[in-house]
């Protein structure tokens, strides 16, 4: 019986290469976006729909040029003028000014006296050990909107050596920050 229980925990055992960042921030961040929703919130994905639709328009717009009636070098302008340069640069637009370093936005939970949901940000710079994760509200001007909050740690505590994430540990600190956000009032000037 317990030889099963520790196999089991050994298949759901989240592991990272401990050489590569992005697998560890990987991770990480799916694990905070599980923790995030197990708490109520709902996933926000009107902002990943507009880009999805960009991108389609995109690539349709790039069928068009690829059957356009005349070839390459004289349906360049084309090309560049309404891909590369209109649909690209909103999309680039998008995700530089709006998400930002988001790794999910929420709506605010059923049942809570907040009318704004969460903007979950992290980041792990490379050559850093150092994830620093940030809880802000999707809207920042709104009333009832939560002083932003943040962690930096280092990733060492939460990983073994074999690049297995310590989930519990994880969770303690994370869930702690969320609580941070929940309980500080938004200071008024």
């Amino acid at each position: 019986m317990q030889e099963k229980k520790t196999e089991m925990a050994n298949k759901n055992a989240k592991k990272a290469n401990l050489l590569d960042h992005h697998s560890i921030k990987h991770i990480l961040d799916e694990s905070v976006s599980e923790i995030v929703i197990s708490r109520g919130h709902v996933e926000d994905v009107r902002m990943s729909n507009i880009r999805l639709f960009l991108g389609t328009i995109i690539i349709v717009i790039a069928l068009i040029a690829q059957f356009y009636n005349k070839k390459f070098p004289q349906n360049q302008d084309f090309l560049i003028g309404c891909i590369y340069i209109v649909f690209n640069g909103l999309l680039q637009l998008i995700i530089h000014l709006k998400e930002k370093n988001a790794i999910l936005v929420t709506y605010p939970p059923k049942g809570s006296y907040t009318s704004t949901g969460l903007v979950v940000s992290s980041k792990l710079p490379r050559f850093s050990d150092e994830y620093t994760l940030s809880i802000a509200s999707a809207d920042p001007k709104s009333i009832s909107a939560g002083k932003p909050v943040q962690f930096t740690k280092s990733i060492t505590q939460w990983f073994t050596k074999d690049g297995v994430l310590v989930e519990g540990l994880f969770w303690k600190d994370v869930e702690a920050l969320i609580d941070d956000y929940a309980a500080e009032p938004k200071k008024s000037k």
